[in-house]
């Protein structure tokens, strides 16, 4: 037996006592453990009987379950060290004095007392796991059953191995040998040596693990991946071992080999299962990023949406198409959340449920957390396509024209300022990306990134990233501070990842201040509609400045805007390349170099940019027929 202290600063303390395991802790009055308070959720947490002690386990609450003031989702070996807070309520668990004394006969009841006399056992009262609190609610992993033994007595069996043949949820039953309201997989167990009877010949055809399979049999892979998650963790308590000094690789090897050993402890593994993609998969959820591990290894996606765990969405080339793949759980999607946000030093919480992150080959993560997404945390990860950084690459994908492209390299050379502009997803960073790399060697470049993305190949680059606020609301750091900063860092040329807020007017400060040749992007609809949302941007800074004045400021500092657009296709192309010529009757002026039209593709448009006079007169030698219209691809 074992006692659960509850303290609260506005209840009277009180003690429980516990004699079976699992016990749910929540608001609902069927759990064991009640606490009120619009902090508790209907079911708030469990706390099982597992291998080496006692293991609490979040149900999934918004308002979360702390251990020793550590916000966890499974926590175990507990101690009566450990200080449990759900919902402002203070919990410490203690094994009682009379322990010992459990196992004395209590006075059975007249259900259980029919029972034992229908199976011709002992009277005697066996403790069972409760039903589930609603029908949404998965049953128990470890179903308590009463077999009869051939002493006559009563055998309580945990079956914890005892995994299911189908896809299938085990519905609630009571079969001969099972108590009331205990649960008990309906899937028979197939005995050893012979092979399951799970059909997975019939249904539909999906991809799992880039293999085709049948719907059957990939319900079924669900349905083992789901178990062996449960029961890897309860065997490798990572909580409780220092594993700083193993590389990720040996780690890796030996949760992989902990599964292999719990899959051979089974009787019952379907012979249609790869054994060892199973052991993958396990291993991405319980180390790694779960599905989005196996998703990550394609490079022909190019976005993943997952709109809630259930449901993952992929782009390749441009069209959208559902994955068969899906996280196990909200929970699991939780982990995962947080394995990309932590080694950043960022946060994703009830108190900050949005963020913006990074993997580790730079593809960019933006995250909401349910209830902020209603049908579950919902993550979209954008690839960083590392092989789209030549010139080659966009003219065979016809993503712009060779004359397009020799000309944006005279730009970048003869260090003119250009703002990159378009719509989400249309290739804004990608092409950011690339007329960075362009840059003469010998210059000092500093990048300015809300999350780094950009991999700069130059001699000497100085990458800087802003920073969210901590718990307390402080030490933020935006891209305004990093700009003003940059400005003192003596650089030639500075690189804004996104201007997307009141750091547009530093940029276009420092684009008037002797930094010729910066970049930077820009959400807009087209390159005309790039002048006015850049002095929408500029009034944002706060600044009392005449719409005159901000005019002038954009028309002396931005030399090029060069615009994108993602097209029905999938594919995505510069449209327009236009030069910012000055400012007349109040109004910037800026005349087309390049454009592409569907029907015609890409064409120039008969004009010599103004600044190619004045190069031309410092001795460079360029080619002028690019701007013949007739030389369009």
């Amino acid at each position: 037996m074992w006692t659960i202290t509850i303290e609260h600063p506005d209840h009277a303390t009180r003690c429980l006592s516990v004699f079976a395991w699992p016990c749910r802790i929540g608001r609902a009055h069927r759990c064991e453990v009640s606490l009120p308070g619009w902090r508790v959720a209907k079911r708030h947490a469990e706390i099982r009987e597992v291998a080496g002690g006692l293991q609490l386990e979040d149900a999934g609450s918004i308002t979360g379950t702390l251990v020793n003031g550590q916000r966890i989702d499974r926590f175990g070996p507990l101690t009566s060290a450990d200080e449990i807070d759900i919902g402002g309520f203070r919990l410490v668990i203690r094994p009682s004095d009379a322990r010992a004394n459990v196992a004395a006969p209590a006075a059975p009841d007249a259900r259980v007392a029919t029972l034992h006399a229908a199976l011709g056992l002992p009277a005697q009262v066996v403790p069972a796991p409760r039903p589930a609190l609603d029908d949404r609610t998965s049953p128990a992993d470890d179903a308590m059953v009463l077999m009869p033994t051939p002493g006559g007595s009563a055998l309580l069996a945990m079956a914890s191995f005892a995994l299911p043949t189908t896809g299938a949820v085990p519905p609630r039953a009571t079969k001969p040998g099972t108590l009331p309201g205990a649960y008990c997989d309906a899937s028979p167990i197939v005995p050893t040596g012979q092979p399951s009877k799970t059909s997975a010949a019939q249904g539909s055809v999906g991809s799992v693990g880039g293999a085709t399979v049948a719907s059957g049999v990939s319900d079924l892979l669900q349905s083992w991946s789901a178990r062996l998650q449960r029961e890897t963790l309860r065997a490798l308590d990572l909580r409780r071992h220092d594993l700083s000094h193993l590389s990720d690789e040996a780690l890796r090897s030996q949760v992989s080999e902990l599964v292999r050993q719990l899959i051979l402890g089974t009787d019952n593994f379907p012979r249609e299962l790869d054994a060892e993609h199973l052991v993958r998969e396990v291993v991405d959820a319980a180390l790694g990023l779960g599905p989005l591990d196996l998703l990550l290894k394609d490079t022909s996606i190019s976005e993943i949406m997952v709109n809630g765990p259930g449901e993952i969405w992929l782009e390749r080339q441009g069209r959208l198409q559902r994955s068969t793949l899906a996280f196990q759980s909200e929970s699991e999607l939780r982990r995962v959340l947080d394995r990309i946000v932590t080694p950043l030093g960022r946060r994703i919480d009830e108190g900050s449920p949005m963020v913006d992150a990074r993997l580790p080959d730079g593809s960019r993560v933006n995250a909401v957390l349910s209830p902020l997404s209603l049908r579950g945390s919902a993550l979209t990860v954008r690839r960083f396509t590392r092989s789209l950084l030549s010139i080659s690459d966009l003219v065979s994908r016809r993503s712009a024209s060779p004359q397009m492209l020799e000309f944006l390299q005279v730009c970048v050379a003869s260090r003119r300022n250009i703002i990159i502009s378009g719509g989400t997803g249309s290739g804004k960073t990608t092409l950011l990306n690339l007329l960075s790399n362009l840059i003469p060697p010998g210059e000092r470049i500093i990048t300015i990134e809300d999350s780094a993305e950009l991999s700069l190949r130059g001699e000497h680059v100085v990458s800087l990233e802003a920073r969210p606020p901590n718990l307390e609301q402080r030490g933020e750091i935006t891209i305004r501070d990093l700009v003003r900063n940059a400005l003192r860092m003596r650089p030639d040329r500075i690189v804004v990842g996104e201007c997307r807020g009141a750091e547009a007017l530093d940029m276009l400060q420092a684009m008037n201040t002797g930094h010729d040749g910066s970049l930077t992007t820009l959400h807009a609809n087209s390159a005309r509609d790039v002048t006015s949302r850049l002095e929408v941007l500029c009034l944002m800074a706060g600044m009392d400045l005449p719409v005159q004045a901000l005019r002038e400021q954009i028309a002396s500092a931005i030399d090029l805007i060069v615009h994108q657009a993602r097209f029905a296709d999938g594919m995505r192309r510069i449209t327009t390349i236009a030069e910012v010529t000055g400012i007349e009757s109040g109004r910037i002026q800026m005349q087309p170099i390049f454009d592409y039209q569907i029907g015609r593709g890409f064409s120039a448009c008969d004009v010599v940019p103004h600044f190619y006079e004045a190069l031309t007169r410092d001795g460079a030698s360029l080619d002028l027929s690019i701007f013949a219209s007739a030389q369009g691809a």
